[in-house]
């Protein structure tokens, strides 16, 4: 009886067993409580994401290597600028039959002078103050006009040839007119030289006004 009683007490008053078997769905003393979650291969993040967001290539701003471009400075003339510059123009284009004309009434009254046809001589003088008449216009226009334009520098040489052409051609149209023209009634050579100096000037002024043609800025 002494000796079960006796086993008994030695049994409950050694060292208790610390060895325990954790049930598997408690975590390892060797595993983190907190396990990272691992995404599934499929799962849309299964790709890494970048550690910085790259701009696409079309929309990255690169370094401006060109130098600035200039804007033109805009130009301010008078509401009659293109009105004038239409009625130069047209009537510039009537130039071309004229001269025509008074050639061909010049050469009659050059050669058989105060012999020749009646419509040679009242066509010359006719003519000529037509020419007069659109000369007077065209220059006052054009002079008008190049003023008026005088602080755009887009075609200014070429308005400023233009211009000292033209001017020329008056100059040797109205000296053989009003200087020439009543001398060579009575002198070959002074019809000679009204002639010429005729012929001198329309192509003066056929050269300025072709050149407003070819010639484009």
């Amino acid at each position: 009886m002494i000796a079960p009683v006796f086993a008994l007490l030695i049994a409950l008053a050694g060292p208790a067993d610390t060895t325990r078997t954790l049930p598997d769905s408690l975590p390892s003393q060797d595993t983190p409580l907190v396990q990272p979650i691992q995404p599934a291969e499929d799962s849309v993040f299964s790709e890494r994401i970048p550690s910085r967001l790259a701009l696409p290539t079309s929309l990255q701003l690169e370094p401006d290597t060109t130098a600035p471009r200039r804007r033109r400075k805009s130009i301010q003339v008078s509401d009659w600028y293109e009105r004038r510059l239409r009625i130069h123009r047209y009537l510039a284009y009537t130039t071309i039959p004229l001269y025509a004309f008074q050639a061909i009434a010049g050469n009659q009254l050059y050669q058989q002078s105060a012999e020749a046809p009646e419509w040679a001589k009242t066509g010359h003088r006719v003519g000529a103050t037509a020419l007069a008449a659109v000369f007077t216009v065209n220059t006052v226009t054009g002079l008008w006009n190049l003023w008026d334009s005088r602080s755009a520098p887009q075609g200014r040489t070429r308005r400023t040839i233009h211009t000292i052409l033209m001017l020329a051609s008056d100059a040797g149209f109205t000296y053989a007119g009003v200087k020439l023209s009543n001398e060579a009634e009575n002198s070959l050579v002074k019809r000679r030289q009204h002639r010429n100096l005729a012929y001198a000037s329309m192509g003066v002024a056929i050269a300025g006004s072709g050149m407003m043609l070819i010639w484009r800025d």
